[in-house]
């Protein structure tokens, strides 16, 4: 297994569109990219850690590639806002590759200076490369927070568009 570490707003959204990905063998929501160590959900949210809400994917590279992650990662938020993806404002839901080696941060660069150079989006791409010092897995009740809760008003209104939004761009890679 293969693992890769991405922040894109909220982690419970970032989460749910991985998990329809085949190839994807566990997505665990966390917290990284920060100064302090172990931090809570609560403090966290609080934008004092430096850390951001982040998923961590554990992928098996024989069936879905790095790259292919990368797609998918740059699809399901927007990679031009600062320090937000929609309702969710704050350093902590910054977009983020969080690298775990020298190959994932050079792909991860080529794949952002790819979509600059593409003119893909209205603004430049915002999203920070860095190396993945340390993860923290995030408290039990935001682990798989979409799919105990598909009824729940951010889901429904944040979560499944992204969800939908894969099932219909990677359909081919979506696990059946």
């Amino acid at each position: 297994m293969d693992h890769a570490t991405f922040g894109g707003g909220c982690f419970w959204c970032v989460e749910a569109a991985f998990e329809e990905i085949e190839g994807v063998e566990d997505v665990t929501s966390g917290y990284a990219g920060g100064h302090t160590d172990d931090p809570s959900y609560r403090a966290v949210c609080s934008g004092t850690t430096g850390h951001a809400e982040v998923v961590q994917l554990a992928y098996d590279p024989r069936v879905v590639s790095y790259e292919d992650l990368l797609e998918v990662f740059f699809t399901v938020h927007d990679p031009t806002q600062l320090d937000r993806q929609g309702p969710d404002v704050g350093s902590q839901y910054r977009s983020i590759v969080l690298a775990h080696d020298d190959e994932q941060r050079d792909l991860a660069e080529t794949y952002i200076d790819a979509l600059d150079r593409e003119g893909g989006y209205d603004d430049d791409v915002v999203t920070e490369v860095a190396p993945l010092d340390q993860f923290y897995r995030a408290e039990e009740k935001h682990q798989d927070y979409y799919s105990k809760n598909p009824n729940d008003a951010y889901c429904s209104m944040h979560a499944q568009p992204k969800v939908e939004k894969v099932r219909e761009r990677f359909a081919e890679r979506v696990d059946a």
